[in-house]
């Protein structure tokens, strides 16, 4: 029997990942639809022109536990920049909410070019563009439009860090016509809370290897252990290499090496190895697969890879680089002269991975 003191039974509670960013972004979206509602309404003159779409104040989001706000908080981002997060995840998690955007222009029978906008083959809502958000975010100001032009440029933190991508439709459209999309890992990074880790696809040519094995498990020649080992302190020490020694001014960040040996030697078990030891995952890029016929398309399926890459603690491992890595032809023919340029942009994006893995290629028919 208790006495004394008064016993309490206090329930703790754990919140959990996806219950956390699903009451942050219902914040955000209420936020986000006020944006939007006043914008539409100063586009129409329905408000006066002192009104700025500014004033309204997106949620205080600083002492929230949500993964969501962790990525707002982390990267700085301000009005504009969740604006356009916000923009990017709604079709995902409220797409009704762009649906006002679907307004028709009755003089022209069409929608507004103003508005931006996509349609998917199966997704029957609203799919942004660049030119949404600005649309949002400037109305009809040009200063503003201009102003807002490097929020949408590869070197912002938006592409830096994998967190948006632009689905440009090259050739000699907009500059804001590109498809506004966020990346799968933040996708579900927001939403589940789940921080997710690509797989092969066709958009993603590279797959994710792992081994239960262990340094004792591969045999290998003295010398060789002693120069994988040096790959190994490079990674573990890049930052007091490169920023705090200085060499950061010298050399591009990232290491390049080279493995090459018949198969069976090992090169694909030392780099899983490698990224067990530094705590990297390694993505296997098999260029006999990602090489395609049509012109242009083999640039587009390993940018793809590199970009997810820029901003993760990854290995690239390319495998079967024969079908690449090789001695550049004499252009006696269209085929030749772009069989040179796939090589010549491999081997720059691979020159140019910063990422603090290692960027790694295996050629198998070599001794």
């Amino acid at each position: 029997m208790w006495s004394g003191a008064e016993v309490r039974l206090v329930e703790c509670q754990t919140v959990l990942p996806g219950r956390a960013n699903a009451a942050a972004l219902e914040r955000e979206i209420t936020w986000f639809s006020q944006v939007l509602e006043r914008r539409i309404a100063l586009y129409f003159e329905q408000l006066g022109t002192e009104v700025v779409i500014e004033s309204v104040k997106p949620p205080d989001l600083s002492q929230d536990p949500s993964e969501y706000a962790q990525v707002v908080a982390e990267n700085g981002f301000g009005f504009a920049e969740r604006i356009i997060l916000i923009l990017a995840l709604l079709p995902h998690v409220r797409p009704q909410v762009l649906d006002t955007l679907f307004i028709r222009n009755k003089n022209l029978e069409r929608g507004y070019t103003e508005f931006g906008g996509w349609r998917g083959k199966s997704h029957g809502g609203f799919l942004p563009t660049c030119e949404t958000a600005a649309f949002i975010l400037a109305g009809n100001q040009l200063e503003r439009r201009f102003e807002l032009m490097p929020l949408f440029e590869p070197e912002h933190t938006f592409y830096t860090a994998g967190i948006l991508r632009i689905d440009s439709p090259g050739g000699e459209e907009s500059f804001f016509s590109g498809a506004l999309l966020v990346t799968s890992e933040y996708l579900h990074r927001c939403t589940s809370g789940v921080w997710h880790k690509p797989d092969y696809s066709t958009r993603f040519p590279a797959k994710r290897i792992t081994t239960p094995l262990a340094w004792s498990d591969l045999v290998l020649a003295p010398q060789v252990l002693a120069e994988i080992g040096d790959i190994i302190t490079w990674i573990n020490h890049a930052k007091v290499i490169m920023s705090d020694w200085g060499l950061g001014r010298a050399i591009k960040p990232g290491y390049r090496s080279l493995f090459y040996g018949p198969p069976g030697t090992g090169k694909t078990l030392t780099a899983t190895l490698i990224g067990n030891t530094v705590g990297a995952d390694v993505y296997r890029i098999d260029l006999s697969m990602v090489v395609s016929k049509y012109i242009g398309e083999t640039e587009k399926n390993l940018a793809n890879v590199f970009d997810q890459a820029q901003s993760k603690h990854w290995i690239l491992f390319f495998d079967e680089a024969d079908a690449l890595f090789g001695k550049r032809t004499q252009t006696s023919s269209a085929n030749d002269r772009y069989a040179n340029q796939e090589v010549s942009y491999l081997l720059q994006r691979v020159e140019d991975f910063p990422g603090v893995g290692t960027a790694v290629a295996a050629l198998g028919g070599h001794a």
